[in-house]
């Protein structure tokens, strides 16, 4: 009976028998996955394709054209229907802090609002006399008809004339609404697309499309305007650390470090206050970055330190706007200017907010430096010309270059010495010490004596401190030791001469420690600096807190930032917080500055300019004092300068025992003592004069 059981379940006895004939093979399974990688590869080579791209950001474009054409026709018909722009016009004064501008607009917004009401109630009024009017002219038209069409049913004896003008307009009418039944559909249908075009029409003009949407070639931000995305961006983007996390921290991404973009001159101007851990100087070490960030170039960004603490002050040129010439001077234009020496301010050019620049010269010493050729004689040469413009100032002038430049002042000034070889620079040297002789007379003078302003100016300044002669004494003219005579005059002049209104202008060309020494510099009341090399050459100019306060005459162009000067000075207005000023000045050429003296020589008469120095009869120190020394064998030497003083007292009336020591050593007669004083022995003096290879002056002496 059990071999009749038929079993529930049949174990497999071949290969064939594991995997049920419905199953699917292997194969099968993979090949539609295989199919859609391909299938998914291949849409995302669509997708990213360059053309694909293109086309999404086509008709996002025209799309963000439509809309933004919407947006902007809306919000013009609504300011024209409403008082918003009124009201924004306000806030606008409000937040500027314009009041009166603000007064003005609310001013016009109560004569908008009055207007409107009035307007709106006249149109109340008008219904029912418009409903009147209507009927008025529709009988009066009628009756003009049927009247018409009586005289023309008498002239023709046919009485259907009478409705013939009536029948005639009611024939027009329904032509009238035959040609508009054509027109409508149309019409109808284009209407809308019309509309759509002009709207896209609007978009395009006032490029309301997101930026990325524009093609390649309109995505150049190069002289973009400034936003304060822009400004935010760039300053993220300096390579600053702890400025790049701030900003990433900041709720409003950065917007609170940014104060108000203000409109100044041929660009904008922003404070930005640093977050903490991010100094200043960290900023101004990368101008050219920032720069760069904000699509200008290095000159046409500057950065200053204003009176706020870790704020920094950034001025963005527009694009190209420094390259453009900023016009004639004043002194030009202008033929009635006249000058004030104590309370004038002379136009020497624009500031970098376009305001003029107006500089005093009052009791101040000056001194302008830069490299070769970029304007420091013009510019000079203008301050001077507008002063000339001042009757009582008399000026005394050595130009060491000698090719010209200040050939205009011939009859204008009392002294005027052109050259640059070494007997120019003693001639200079001696119209320096000139200047110091009138200083000490004036300070003689009893108090409260008022004295003509006395100007005194060097150009080429450089050629007088590296002179190496030296005169009779062996003092040398150049130099900056205590014997250099030019370097010892001007400072005398910058210790006392301002008190008496004895002044000195220096012009010096690429300044070092050597042909400008640092005490010379640091004399100067107002520094002004053209273009430069190196920033240690700047801090020579302007010295070290103006270089550290922002000014940057090394980063000026050579060749291209001409006449523009940066000055240090208290005779020039600065904004509050800064320690320097740019300015470009106004270029004056030989031809125009040749007017201005012009018009300075006939406020003046009766001078006549001496080109060169009165030195009187040439001395010789050694025999002069044989001379004094008569016929002792030894005099004290206080006695013998008292002999010298006295016998020419223009000569040696200031020596003292040094200069007489200076002139004796290494001769053979240096003072010596005798009885433990010291004497000069006339022997000895008689001896050196002999040996000389021309004795005649010894024997005249003798």
């Amino acid at each position: 009976m059990t071999d009749n059981v038929v079993p529930l379940f049949k174990e497999p006895t071949t290969a064939t028998d594991t995997i049920p004939a419905t199953a699917p093979a292997p194969t099968d399974v993979v090949r539609p996955v295989r199919v859609w990688k391909r299938t998914a590869r291949g849409l995302r080579t669509v997708v990213t394709h360059e053309r694909t791209r293109t086309a999404a950001r086509l008709v996002a474009r025209h799309g963000m054209f439509v809309i933004g054409g919407t947006r902007i026709t809306a919000k013009r018909t609504w300011d024209g229907r409403t008082a918003s722009r009124y009201e924004r016009m306000i806030r606008a004064a409000e937040a500027a802090g314009n009041w009166e501008e603000a007064k003005e607009w609310e001013d016009r917004l109560q004569r908008f609002r009055a207007g409107r009401h009035s307007r709106r109630m006249d149109l109340l009024r008008s219904a029912p006399d418009l409903a009147k009017s209507t009927l008025y002219g529709t009988g009066l038209t009628v009756g003009g008809l049927l009247a018409l069409g009586i005289v023309l049913a008498i002239a023709n004896k046919d009485i259907t004339w009478v409705i013939g003008p009536i029948a005639a307009v009611i024939e027009a009418i329904r032509w009238i609404v035959a040609v508009a039944t054509l027109v409508w559909g149309p019409a109808l249908v284009a209407g809308p697309w019309l509309a759509l075009l002009a709207l896209w029409g609007v978009g395009r003009r006032q490029q309301t499309a997101p930026q990325w949407t524009l093609p390649a070639q309109h995505r150049d931000d190069a002289g973009a305007p400034i936003t304060p995305s822009i400004v935010v961006t760039a300053l993220r983007d300096l390579g600053i650390a702890p400025l790049r996390n701030a900003i990433k921290e900041m709720g409003d991404v950065g917007a609170a470090m940014l104060g108000p973009i203000r409109i100044a001159g041929c660009g904008v101007e922003v404070d930005v206050t640093l977050p903490s851990g991010v100094s200043t100087a960290e900023v101004q070490g990368r101008r050219r970055k920032l720069a760069e960030n904000l699509a200008r170039h290095e000159h046409e960004v500057f950065i200053t330190i204003p009176t706020a603490a870790r704020t920094v002050r950034l001025w963005i040129a527009d694009s190209g706007a420094l390259d453009q010439p900023i016009g004639p001077s004043p002194l030009v234009t202008d033929q009635t200017m006249t000058a004030t020496y104590k309370n004038g301010k002379a136009p020497w050019g624009q500031d970098l907010r376009g305001d003029s620049a107006l500089i005093s010269v009052y009791q101040r010493m000056l001194l302008i430096t830069g490299l070769s050729n970029q304007g420091k004689t013009a510019a000079l040469r203008a301050l001077a010309l507008w002063l000339a413009l001042d009757r009582t100032v008399e000026f005394r002038i050595a130009d060491l270059k000698g090719v010209g430049d200040w050939g205009m002042f011939d009859g204008l000034a009392t002294t005027l010495i052109q050259g640059p070889t070494d007997e120019h620079v003693i001639e200079a040297t001696e119209m320096v010490e000139g200047m110091v002789a009138e200083m000490e007379r004036r300070i003689q003078a009893p108090p409260g004596t008022v004295f003509p302003p006395l100007v005194g100016i060097v150009d080429e300044a450089q050629v007088a401190f590296m002179c190496p002669a030296a005169g009779a004494d062996k003092r040398p003219y150049g130099g900056s030791k205590a014997t250099s005579r030019y370097f010892m005059a001007v400072r005398k002049i910058h210790n006392q001469g301002r008190a008496v209104d004895v002044l000195l202008w220096e012009g010096t060309q690429d300044p070092t420690d050597q042909n400008l020494p640092k005490l010379v510099r640091e004399g100067a009341h107002t520094r002004i600096s053209l273009a430069l090399g190196t920033e240690s050459q700047a801090r020579m100019a302007l010295g070290d807190k103006a270089v550290d306060g922002g000014a940057a005459p090394h980063l000026l162009r050579q060749g291209l930032d001409k006449g523009t000067v940066v000055v240090a000075s208290d005779g020039i207005a600065i904004p509050a917080g800064q320690a320097s000023i740019t300015v470009r000045t106004h270029y004056i050429d030989t031809e125009q500055a040749a007017e201005v003296a012009a018009r300075a020589k006939a406020l003046r008469s009766g001078i006549t300019t001496a080109h060169g120095t009165d030195r009187g009869p040439a001395i010789d120190p050694i025999a002069d004092i044989l001379t004094v020394l008569g016929t002792d064998a030894r005099v004290l030497t206080q006695d013998v300068l008292k002999r010298l003083a006295a016998a020419n007292e223009k000569a040696y009336g200031g020596w003292s025992f040094l200069d007489l020591k200076r002139v004796l050593d290494g001769t053979g007669a240096e003072p010596y003592k005798s009885d433990g004083r010291m004497v000069i022995g006339r022997d000895r003096v008689a001896r050196v004069l002999a040996g000389r290879p021309d004795t005649g002056s010894a024997s005249a002496a003798e």
